[in-house]
């Protein structure tokens, strides 16, 4: 037998009133209600805090609550890391980490974490394509292939600064000297900002940096771009020259960021996270912003951000292996 519920005047004011009264509920006792702790496990200044410092302040003007950024520089982003895994997993601690992560198993024999299971993955931030920057004072060369011909001819002269052991300025570098059959000596830093202040300095010659934290200096003109480790050009940058179509096909790597939080917190708190997470991403400013660093806005949640993060595990495994890149 077959029914058709056909509302009532009063199941129909009810269901009304819960409707209207939803948001009012959510905001009185909805996540967060109090402030938010982000681990970034490198110093300001470098790529992570270039995504980091406009999301969550989005984030904070959204919610009318506080996310607070805390730097926890070191060991190649594996000691904010290790804190981040032993945050107690309440919805109010979390860490956005990046494409380090999946290369600091390979690098790192005894990490005090694991990155697939001593987290859940909440979602993707963004990914940029890595560039080369030079000192413009120190580096005379345009362009990769003059860059190339100087390396060649005048092989551990130049040397190159990274955000430190095992991240993915220390792997794009020494993949570059692999496919290009060439050496340039790795100065490792405890992040990005103080290796991009070196460089900028004149203290080192040239970096393989994410594109979001390098942007600013590029445009300014205190670091000249030599070309972007893509297969395409990075938006907002149409003007730099891919690897590829400057000589070196195959050379590709990316910086990518992510949020975490620790293993054990509740789902819907993790949900939560996500939502506003994307209400950020998907707005107008953050576009224009993401943009303006060389990347696109992400789509890639929970456990597909976690089968990701697996595969480039394994990628960067490989690279490792191949390349015979070791702790400076």
């Amino acid at each position: 037998m077959t029914h058709s519920f056909r509302p009532t005047r009063r199941s129909a004011l009810i269901a009304g009133a819960a409707t209207l009264a939803a948001p009012w509920v959510h905001a009185q006792s909805g996540w967060p209600s109090k402030p938010v702790n982000v681990i970034v496990p490198f110093p300001p200044g470098g790529g992570t805090d270039a995504f980091a410092r406009p999301l969550f302040a989005m984030m904070s003007k959204n919610t009318g609550k506080q996310f607070v950024i805390d730097n926890k520089g070191g060991a190649g982003g594996t000691l904010g890391a290790t804190l981040a895994a032993k945050a107690a997993p309440d919805g109010y601690n979390f860490f956005m980490g990046a494409v380090h992560h999946a290369i600091a198993p390979s690098m790192y024999p005894k990490l005090d974490y694991n990155i697939e299971t001593d987290f859940i993955p909440v979602g993707l931030v963004s990914s940029v394509p890595q560039v080369i920057v030079v000192n413009p004072q120190k580096v005379q060369a345009t362009n990769l292939k003059d860059l190339l011909a100087f390396i060649r001819s005048n092989p551990g002269r130049l040397n190159y600064g990274s955000a430190g052991n095992g991240t993915s300025h220390h792997l794009a570098g020494e993949l570059f000297k692999l496919q290009t059959k060439t050496f340039i000596t790795h100065i490792p830093y405890r992040g990005a900002g103080p290796a991009l202040q070196d460089l900028i300095a004149g203290q080192v010659d040239l970096m393989f940096d994410g594109l979001g934290s390098s942007a600013a200096h590029i445009k300014g003109g205190r670091l000249r771009a030599i070309a972007v480790a893509a297969d395409k050009r990075a938006p907002g940058f149409p003007d730099v020259p891919t690897a590829a179509e400057a000589g070196t096909p195959g050379y590709a790597v990316a910086t990518w960021y992510g949020i975490w939080a620790p293993k054990g917190t509740p789902k819907e708190l993790v949900a939560s996270m996500q939502a506003e997470m994307r209400k950020a991403l998907n707005g107008d400013e953050l576009k224009a912003q993401w943009t303006g660093l060389g990347t696109e806005t992400p789509n890639l949640w929970g456990d597909d951000f976690g089968k990701f993060v697996g595969s480039e595990v394994k990628r960067w495994a490989q690279v490792v292996k191949s390349s015979g890149a070791k702790l400076d």
